[in-house]
Protein backbone atom coordinates (compact mmCIF):
# COMPACT_ATOMS: atom_id res chain seq x y z
CA UNK A 1 0.00 0.00 0.00
CA UNK A 2 1.19 3.84 -0.41
CA UNK A 3 -0.44 6.86 0.33
CA UNK A 4 -0.42 10.19 -1.20
CA UNK A 5 -1.43 13.56 -0.19
CA UNK A 6 -0.89 16.96 -2.23
CA UNK A 7 -1.70 20.38 -0.47
CA UNK A 8 -2.41 23.12 -2.43
CA UNK A 9 -2.35 26.46 -0.27
CA UNK A 10 -5.56 28.49 -1.56
CA UNK A 11 -5.49 32.37 -1.02
CA UNK A 12 -6.80 33.26 2.33
CA UNK A 13 -9.85 35.60 0.68
CA UNK A 14 -10.40 32.19 -1.94
CA UNK A 15 -13.66 31.54 -2.36
CA UNK A 16 -14.18 28.06 -0.81
CA UNK A 17 -17.68 27.47 -2.64
CA UNK A 18 -14.92 26.75 -5.70
CA UNK A 19 -13.19 24.22 -4.30
CA UNK A 20 -16.90 22.44 -2.85
CA UNK A 21 -18.59 22.84 -5.55
CA UNK A 22 -15.41 21.22 -7.60
CA UNK A 23 -15.37 18.60 -5.05
CA UNK A 24 -19.77 17.96 -5.83
CA UNK A 25 -19.25 18.01 -9.48
CA UNK A 26 -15.80 15.49 -10.08
CA UNK A 27 -15.62 13.83 -6.56
CA UNK A 28 -17.90 10.65 -7.81
CA UNK A 29 -15.17 10.37 -10.90
CA UNK A 30 -12.85 8.82 -8.51
CA UNK A 31 -15.06 5.79 -7.40
CA UNK A 32 -14.10 2.33 -8.42
CA UNK A 33 -11.03 3.97 -9.53
CA UNK A 34 -8.22 0.73 -9.68
CA UNK A 35 -6.39 0.02 -7.12
CA UNK A 36 -7.61 3.11 -4.80
CA UNK A 37 -8.80 2.28 -1.32
CA UNK A 38 -9.72 5.52 -1.00
CA UNK A 39 -9.84 9.03 -1.65
CA UNK A 40 -10.85 11.81 0.92
CA UNK A 41 -11.47 15.71 -0.68
CA UNK A 42 -10.15 17.40 2.63
CA UNK A 43 -10.01 21.41 3.00
CA UNK A 44 -9.19 23.54 5.72
CA UNK A 45 -10.80 26.80 6.00
CA UNK A 46 -8.97 30.30 7.27
CA UNK A 47 -10.53 30.54 10.74
CA UNK A 48 -12.26 27.53 11.24
CA UNK A 49 -11.39 24.94 13.86
CA UNK A 50 -7.93 26.76 14.24
CA UNK A 51 -6.73 26.60 10.69
CA UNK A 52 -4.77 29.56 9.50
CA UNK A 53 -4.83 28.92 5.98
CA UNK A 54 -7.45 28.12 3.05
CA UNK A 55 -6.14 24.59 1.13
CA UNK A 56 -7.63 21.75 -0.90
CA UNK A 57 -5.59 18.39 0.11
CA UNK A 58 -6.55 14.81 -1.17
CA UNK A 59 -5.33 12.10 0.98
CA UNK A 60 -4.95 8.68 -1.03
CA UNK A 61 -4.49 4.94 0.19
CA UNK A 62 -3.62 3.15 -3.00
CA UNK A 63 -3.74 -0.64 -2.69
CA UNK A 64 -0.43 -0.85 -5.20
CA UNK A 65 1.65 1.42 -7.00
CA UNK A 66 -0.26 0.44 -10.13
CA UNK A 67 -3.27 3.01 -9.59
CA UNK A 68 -1.09 5.09 -8.42
CA UNK A 69 1.12 5.28 -11.70
CA UNK A 70 -2.43 4.67 -13.79
CA UNK A 71 -3.61 8.14 -11.60
CA UNK A 72 -0.51 10.01 -12.34
CA UNK A 73 0.70 8.70 -16.18
CA UNK A 74 -2.24 8.31 -17.57
CA UNK A 75 -4.13 11.53 -17.75
CA UNK A 76 -6.16 11.48 -14.53
CA UNK A 77 -4.02 14.06 -12.56
CA UNK A 78 -3.96 15.90 -15.95
CA UNK A 79 -6.99 17.41 -14.12
CA UNK A 80 -5.21 19.07 -11.29
CA UNK A 81 -2.31 20.32 -13.39
CA UNK A 82 -4.33 22.37 -15.74
CA UNK A 83 -6.56 23.21 -13.21
CA UNK A 84 -4.22 24.36 -10.56
CA UNK A 85 -0.69 23.54 -11.52
CA UNK A 86 2.24 21.47 -10.71
CA UNK A 87 2.00 20.20 -7.09
CA UNK A 88 4.16 18.17 -4.49
CA UNK A 89 2.83 14.78 -4.60
CA UNK A 90 4.09 13.44 -1.03
CA UNK A 91 4.34 9.84 -0.29
CA UNK A 92 4.02 7.71 2.86
CA UNK A 93 4.17 4.01 3.73
CA UNK A 94 1.34 2.68 5.95
CA UNK A 95 2.61 1.68 9.17
CA UNK A 96 -0.68 1.36 10.39
CA UNK A 97 -4.06 1.19 8.90
CA UNK A 98 -7.64 0.43 11.12
CA UNK A 99 -9.49 2.14 8.31
CA UNK A 100 -12.85 -0.05 7.13
CA UNK A 101 -16.21 1.22 5.44
CA UNK A 102 -17.00 3.12 8.42
CA UNK A 103 -14.96 6.22 7.32
CA UNK A 104 -17.14 6.91 5.18
CA UNK A 105 -19.91 8.16 7.87
CA UNK A 106 -16.79 10.73 8.88
CA UNK A 107 -17.01 14.58 8.46
CA UNK A 108 -13.55 15.56 9.82
CA UNK A 109 -10.03 14.50 9.50
CA UNK A 110 -7.72 15.02 12.16
CA UNK A 111 -4.23 15.18 11.17
CA UNK A 112 -0.97 15.46 13.09
CA UNK A 113 2.86 15.12 11.96
CA UNK A 114 6.12 14.20 13.76
CA UNK A 115 9.50 13.41 13.39
CA UNK A 116 11.55 10.41 13.41
CA UNK A 117 14.91 11.12 15.12
CA UNK A 118 18.57 10.04 14.07
CA UNK A 119 19.12 7.01 16.68
CA UNK A 120 20.69 3.64 16.81
CA UNK A 121 18.27 1.58 16.39
CA UNK A 122 14.22 1.57 14.87
CA UNK A 123 13.41 -1.45 17.00
CA UNK A 124 10.77 0.57 19.30
CA UNK A 125 9.30 3.00 16.79
CA UNK A 126 6.49 1.51 15.91
CA UNK A 127 5.49 1.35 19.70
CA UNK A 128 6.60 4.82 19.96
CA UNK A 129 4.67 6.25 17.39
CA UNK A 130 1.48 3.88 18.05
CA UNK A 131 1.68 5.61 21.96
CA UNK A 132 1.38 9.16 20.15
CA UNK A 133 -1.87 8.30 18.52
CA UNK A 134 -4.38 10.40 20.47
CA UNK A 135 -7.06 8.66 22.51
CA UNK A 136 -9.70 9.31 20.53
CA UNK A 137 -13.02 7.27 20.98
CA UNK A 138 -14.49 5.35 18.20
CA UNK A 139 -11.80 6.93 15.93
CA UNK A 140 -10.20 4.49 12.84
CA UNK A 141 -6.59 5.79 11.99
CA UNK A 142 -4.35 5.70 9.18
CA UNK A 143 -0.52 5.99 10.38
CA UNK A 144 2.23 6.53 7.46
CA UNK A 145 5.59 7.54 7.37
CA UNK A 146 8.26 8.42 4.61
CA UNK A 147 12.12 7.43 5.41
CA UNK A 148 13.37 10.10 2.97
CA UNK A 149 12.10 12.65 5.19
CA UNK A 150 12.02 10.45 8.52
CA UNK A 151 8.46 12.01 9.28
CA UNK A 152 5.04 10.11 9.87
CA UNK A 153 1.38 11.19 10.06
CA UNK A 154 -1.18 10.36 12.21
CA UNK A 155 -4.65 10.85 10.03
CA UNK A 156 -7.60 10.40 12.64
CA UNK A 157 -11.14 9.76 10.68
CA UNK A 158 -14.11 11.72 13.00
CA UNK A 159 -17.63 11.81 12.96
CA UNK A 160 -17.18 14.59 15.67
CA UNK A 161 -14.49 17.17 16.86
CA UNK A 162 -16.09 17.33 20.10
CA UNK A 163 -13.90 14.21 20.92
CA UNK A 164 -10.91 15.58 20.22
CA UNK A 165 -9.27 16.85 23.71
CA UNK A 166 -6.16 18.44 22.00
CA UNK A 167 -5.97 20.25 18.56
CA UNK A 168 -2.36 20.58 18.01
CA UNK A 169 -2.58 19.28 14.46
CA UNK A 170 -4.59 19.86 11.77
CA UNK A 171 -8.35 19.59 11.70
CA UNK A 172 -9.63 18.96 7.71
CA UNK A 173 -13.55 19.02 6.94
CA UNK A 174 -14.30 15.50 4.61
CA UNK A 175 -15.91 16.98 1.57
CA UNK A 176 -16.33 13.15 0.11
CA UNK A 177 -15.18 10.00 0.07
CA UNK A 178 -13.99 7.47 -2.88
CA UNK A 179 -13.68 4.07 -1.59
CA UNK A 180 -13.18 0.40 -2.85
CA UNK A 181 -13.48 -1.54 0.82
Amino acid sequence: MLATQYKIILPSDYDMNIIKERVRKNGPKTDGFPGLKFKLYLITEKGLHNNLQNSYSPLYLWKDSNGLNKFLFEGYYDNILNSIGWQQVNVGIPLFDTTSPNILENTYLYHLRGAIMPQGSLNTLKEHIQKSIPPIEGAEFLVTYNPDQWKYDIFCFLKDINNLKETSGAIYQILYISSQF
